[in-house]
């Protein structure tokens, strides 16, 4: 029988019990986006569509056994960084993918859940600066952490390319701001590094967007992973974020996830 080689990608972030966020949603999505999937678990939650409940952070020491237990057999084509929520898992996350010279790194800047939760504080966000960023080849902010990380508000699509490019010259990496908190579009932003792309996206009337951040960014790793430039990774994950809220899945009492197996289900390609 003929071996079969398929493109790998690691998730580094924290877990979600009800499956729409979190380590669960990127696995989802990298599966449908054809590479396989392999995961570092930063933290627990206790969250569903309502919101988050309870977060018991797992141990660095734990954190670095399993970053070498991944690096050390089956090497990622691609890393995301999702939650991440101290200064010693941030130091640690980093000096590890630096020793493994880790490639195609995305960083999902996860700074708070949709329902409100606050993931982090000044020090944390010093952290990602000095440590995490440096590393990474594309940042995803959406356009509060933006704000955050700038330092300044954020109004027009102007000021979107000036923090894109003021960030992105700041870490030598390319950034993707995420237009979602717009009023009437969800049109995003990418400095390449020499130039600035839009990706205009009317927005989809659906309140279940639960782990928008997370399948996004999974889907522009799974992308690069799979050889394809950044311009190109951003747009194919744009179209398939578009279409699993567009499948209009609706599961939970509050914004309930999307559908991130839409393509499996109508039959398309993987």
């Amino acid at each position: 029988m003929k071996e079969t080689q398929r493109r790998t990608v690691l998730s580094i972030a924290g877990s979600d019990c009800s499956g729409g966020a979190g380590i669960q949603a990127d696995i989802k999505t990298m599966m449908a986006n054809g590479v396989y999937a392999m995961s570092v678990i930063t933290a627990l939650t206790a969250q569903n569509t309502l919101g988050v409940t309870g977060i018991f952070e797992v141990p660095s020491e734990f954190i670095k056994k399993q970053l070498d237990a991944v690096f050390t057999d089956i090497y990622p084509d691609a890393v995301k960084i999702g939650m991440v929520t101290s200064v010693e898992v941030i130091e640690l996350i980093a000096e590890r993918l630096a020793f493994y010279q880790a490639k195609h790194v995305v960083v999902d800047t996860v700074m708070a859940s949709s329902s409100g939760t606050n993931f982090t504080n000044a020090a944390v966000v010093q952290a990602w600066k000095k440590k995490l960023f440096p590393v990474a080849d594309l940042l995803t902010p959406n356009i509060p952490e933006c704000e955050i990380l700038l330092e300044d508000k954020i109004q027009t699509p102007k000021d979107m390319e000036r923090a894109a490019e003021y960030i992105g010259k700041q870490y030598g990496c390319a950034v993707l701001v995420k237009g979602g908190h717009l009023r009437k579009r969800a049109d995003d932003l990418l400095w390449t590094g020499e130039k600035h792309v839009w990706f205009p996206g009317e927005k989809i009337e659906n309140p279940n967007t639960h782990g928008t951040g997370c399948t996004l960014s999974s889907a522009i790793a799974s992308n690069l992973a799979k050889g394809l430039p950044v311009e190109q990774a951003v747009k194919q994950a744009k179209a398939y974020l578009r279409g699993a809220i567009g499948a209009m899945l609706n599961l939970g009492k509050g914004s309930g996830p999307m559908d991130h197996g839409y393509m499996i289900e109508d039959g398309g390609p993987l």
